[in-house]
């Protein structure tokens, strides 16, 4: 998979079509976005116009959604992909990743559901219903996000397909250092949301007060340093790491933004700019107690 894509959470239906377009015209190959986006009719409509068009073929690009919470017992996890398809206007997804290890209880679609009103079903039922979206192809592959070790030691020994990636928070304030080598020990790709720190509106932020990596002085004096931007830096620190084997979803609707983001592959850090990076002190973005009422991360 094309290992810098563009991320689409929270970006306006109207601007994130604009956003796509712009997106494959400077060379992405990568969408990543999600049924909890509420975005994907309308990438489903940038898509089909840059294929009449002729710019690109659907072969070419690799498209990633999410399976929502409210979708998580086994008979409604193909309803949640099909509805996607739907919006989207395709046929299948290159990888359909389970959004959150959270059930909640069914709603039908486009409901996103009642936070905290959660369905006793096991992620075991879930995964099982996912690799037979595999097998009826409507996905090539499968995947996780938000998921620690353990629950990827056990899924791994029930799973007859093994998720393929796990996308999860990944910035220099969160490098999750032990989690990623995990990943990457045991064959699960890593893909690096909110790579530049930011998560959009605070509703589910850490702390009202978070703080902003690309005000970082460390960032800033590295960026000086290279001659590049803040979110540059913070970019090529993931797209670096490990060998270069993290993939990276930054969100941005402005041309731009999404050309300059796509030019960090031209440059490198050195490798003190990458432990430098790594060393800063850790504060997460994402909340998921806020959003689910379970300390998903302790």
């Amino acid at each position: 998979m094309p290992r810098i894509g563009l991320g689409t959470w929270q970006s306006p239906p109207n601007d994130i079509k604009r956003a796509v377009k712009a997106a494959i015209d400077a060379g992405y190959r990568h969408i990543d976005t999600a049924y909890a986006y509420d975005n994907e009719a309308a990438i489903g409509e940038a898509l089909q116009e840059v294929f009449a068009e002729g710019k690109i073929r659907r072969e070419d690009l690799f498209i990633t959604t999410k399976l929502w919470n409210t979708f998580h017992h086994p008979e409604h996890v193909r309803e949640g992909l099909e509805y996607s398809l739907h919006q989207l206007k395709l046929s299948y997804v290159d990888l359909y990743l389970v959004h959150s290890p959270i059930a909640w209880k069914y709603q039908p679609p486009p409901s996103q559901g009642i936070p905290g009103d959660d369905d006793p079903v096991s992620f075991q039922q879930t995964w099982h219903a996912m690799e037979e979206l595999v097998d009826r192809g409507l996905t090539k592959a499968i995947g996780v996000s938000n998921v620690g070790g353990t629950m990827l030691w056990d899924i791994l020994t029930y799973a007859r397909i093994p998720p393929a990636m796990n996308q999860i928070e990944l910035h220099p304030f969160c490098p999750q250092t032990e989690l990623v080598q995990y990943c990457l020990r045991i064959g699960i790709q890593v893909t690096a949301f909110s790579p530049l720190g930011s998560f959009g509106t605070r509703a589910a932020a850490a702390d009202a007060t978070q703080n902003v990596l690309l005000e970082d002085p460390v960032v800033r004096a590295i960026a000086a340093k290279h001659h590049q931007t803040p979110a540059q830096v913070c970019l090529r620190w993931a797209y670096q790491r490990e060998g270069g084997r993290i993939c990276v979803i930054p969100k941005s609707t402005r041309p731009e933004h999404i050309r300059g983001n796509l030019a960090m592959r031209d440059w490198a850090l050195d490798e003190s700019d990458i432990c430098q990076l790594g060393s800063r002190p850790f504060h997460r973005i994402l909340n998921p107690e806020s959003l689910y009422g379970i300390p998903v991360f302790h």
